[in-house]
């Protein structure tokens, strides 16, 4: 005796799989935090990279003083 047909789900009607579902929401949850861990590291390193130079500059300044005040001292300029 023949079996029936199989019924199988119309074509426009998407395949609803729980377990894609949870898959793919953590993905994209993984996605984001990266992302915004990313946008964080790049601007710490932003801050970091301007104080270095604010330093350098600082450092640089205060021993151009240090400097001219010893020719002065020495010179009698």
């Amino acid at each position: 005796m023949a079996e029936p047909a199989r019924k199988t789900p119309p074509p426009d009607v998407p395949v609803y799989d729980p377990g894609v579902v949870r898959r793919e929401y953590r993905r994209q949850r993984a996605r984001r935090e990266a992302r915004l861990r990313r946008t964080r590291e790049r601007r710490a390193a932003n801050v970091r990279f301007w104080l270095i130079v604010l330093a350098l500059l600082a450092l640089s300044i205060y021993l151009s003083i240090a400097m001219w005040h010893q020719v002065q001292r020495l010179f009698g300029l």
